[in-house]
């Protein structure tokens, strides 16, 4: 997968959850953003890494998401590794 492939999982994300209003307060409220930064910002990495963080967070949220956008359970978490953020830490 490259970057522009995980930016598109992570934007589909996006419309997911903002598809729910559910799901997007809970966004909000855990990530802190405001509906206007979270609008001015939605195509920054960092926050579409977030957004990933998001629904990985939750094992529900990720196989709905998944299921509606017809995706693999396993293709967010690869996508979520090439946003900023999302690199793998080897502490030894």
């Amino acid at each position: 997968m490259k970057p522009e492939q995980a930016e598109i999982i992570a934007i589909q994300a996006l419309g997911h959850i903002a598809g729910d209003d559910e799901l997007l307060f809970a966004f909000f409220d855990i990530t802190g953003l405001s509906p206007d930064e979270l609008r001015a910002r939605a195509s920054e990495p960092e926050i579409l890494g977030g957004v990933l963080d998001f629904l990985l967070m939750d094992e529900t949220r990720l196989l709905d998401f998944c299921a509606a956008a017809e995706l693999r359970p396993e293709l967010p978490r690869i996508a979520r590794r090439l946003l900023p953020g999302g690199e793998e830490v080897h502490w030894t």
